[in-house]
């Protein structure tokens, strides 16, 4: 069992950044890959980028260029880095690594808030 844990949510103006962390108390770099998701309101969970075993990345269309998925082995944490948030980015934010087909773990989420 992989516990994760999403800290660096918070209320930010739009036009700033924010770094959000993943840590894991089970290998994260063992996993088949680790992703960022959100949740807005009414709205329905989406992908907003992944990282996979052999670092290869995907990003959702509406944060290209404006967010940055990476991973540190060492502090068995993964990143998302935030910048010109909009307050359509307003969400709840969620890390979650998949071991397997049938397994997927995730955590609590953190908030994120994107004033205008």
């Amino acid at each position: 069992q992989v516990q994760l844990v999403e800290s660096g949510g918070g209320l930010v103006q739009a036009g700033g950044s924010l770094k959000l962390s993943c840590a894991a108390s089970g290998s994260l770099f063992s996993m088949i890959a680790v992703a960022w998701y959100r949740q807005a309101p009414e709205k329905q969970r989406e992908l907003v980028a992944q990282i996979a075993r052999g670092a290869d990345t995907f990003y959702a269309d509406f944060v290209k260029g404006r967010f940055t998925i990476s991973g540190d082995s060492a502090k068995n944490t993964v990143y998302l880095q935030m910048n010109d948030l909009k307050p359509d980015d307003t969400a709840v934010y969620f890390c979650a690594a998949t071991e397997s087909r049938i397994r997927k773990y995730w955590g609590q989420g953190t908030q994120v808030t994107v004033s205008s």
